[in-house]
């Protein structure tokens, strides 16, 4: 006797829509890598739901805890997805690969496997744009300290060329001479203080360019192919200004990201209990005051993780626009 699962697929689904009332919503099954995109796409998903259709975001294994990418993506179902069942999966390279591997030509090639185009969700968490609000709401002090999203411009310029050729040894299936790994400790930030930004800039323009001499030094035959690369990015929406997006997220989240907010935070709640201590009229005040602060802040880390203020980031507008090709089919 065949197994219920042998029997849950696409199809399988689309029939049992078929039976609902006329006015039911119609059901997509949404599977995800793990239990941290579930949030993530559920506020995705949240903009579409209507009285006509509605999304059940599940992880990839009912029956046991095995879960990732390459699971969301199969299943254990083969290539059972279609409009009632879809995978939802974070770009990782595979975007940028663009089919140079298996799981790269499957991502892209099957319509019903949603991407993010950034490497993943934690991207989109540190969109530049977002970030001062982050600060705010960790310290309850508006007060600016450093613009984010020229900062995270810069950055990005910086890393590109590097990143370009990482791209392309990957898509060589070279992962030794430039791994991942050697990338973003390459591109990580060491140090950031208050006021002097610049020098946190300084350092990792003088790495990444160490490296490109040595990969051209190493590659002479692959410098053209390199530069020609970076134009095909421009046809894929890949922007010197915006390469954070695409480097990999656990990374650019606690070795970029928090190692600017962290001190920035630290400086604001500073700031603000100076201000405390200026103010209060006496010793009682200040401690009632400043106790009210304190209670008031919030883990910096903690709240990057729960930032969802990366609606107007690009490759997030990609993913809404493949959102909408699929209800269009439905």
């Amino acid at each position: 006797m065949k197994k219920l699962t042998e029997y849950l697929n696409s199809s399988f689904i689309e029939a049992a829509n078929s039976l609902r009332p006329k006015r039911a919503a119609q059901r997509i099954i949404a599977y995800v890598e793990s239990y941290d995109d579930i949030s993530f796409w559920r506020s995705v998903f949240n903009e579409y739901e209507s009285e006509k259709v509605h999304f059940e975001i599940l992880l990839p294994a009912r029956s046991k805890l095995t879960k990732g990418k390459k699971q969301a993506m199969m299943n254990m179902l083969g290539k059972a997805y279609g409009r009632n069942m879809i995978a939802c999966v974070d770009s990782d390279y595979d975007y940028l690969l663009q089919g140079a591997t298996s799981t790269s030509r499957q991502m892209l090639e099957n319509r019903y496997i949603l991407h993010t185009y950034a490497y993943s969700i934690e991207n989109f968490r540190c969109y530049a744009d977002s970030l001062k609000q982050v600060c705010v709401l960790c310290t309850q002090n508006d007060s600016n300290v450093i613009d984010f999203k020229e900062f995270f411009k810069l950055y990005s310029r910086i890393c590109y060329p590097l990143f370009v050729w990482n791209i392309l040894l990957y898509r060589r299936h070279d992962t030794r001479s430039m791994s991942m790994l050697r990338f973003c400790e390459i591109v990580r930030i060491t140090s950031f203080t208050i006021g002097k930004p610049a020098y946190s800039l300084q350092q990792l323009g003088t790495r990444v360019n160490h490296n490109i001499q040595l990969l051209e030094k190493q590659f002479p035959e692959l410098i053209d192919e390199q530069k020609k690369l970076s134009k095909e990015f421009e046809t894929l929406g890949i922007h010197p200004d915006e390469t954070y997006f695409y480097i990999q997220g656990h990374h650019i989240m606690n070795s970029v990201v928090l190692r600017v907010l962290q001190p920035v935070c630290r400086h604001l709640r500073s700031k603000r209990e100076e201000e405390i201590g200026r103010l209060a009229y006496h010793r009682q005040q200040y401690n009632n005051e400043l106790a009210s602060y304190r209670h008031s802040q919030c883990d910096v880390g903690m709240m990057l993780n729960k930032n969802t203020d990366y609606k107007q980031a690009p490759p997030y507008k990609k993913l809404k626009a493949d959102i909408e090709e699929l209800l269009s089919t439905l």
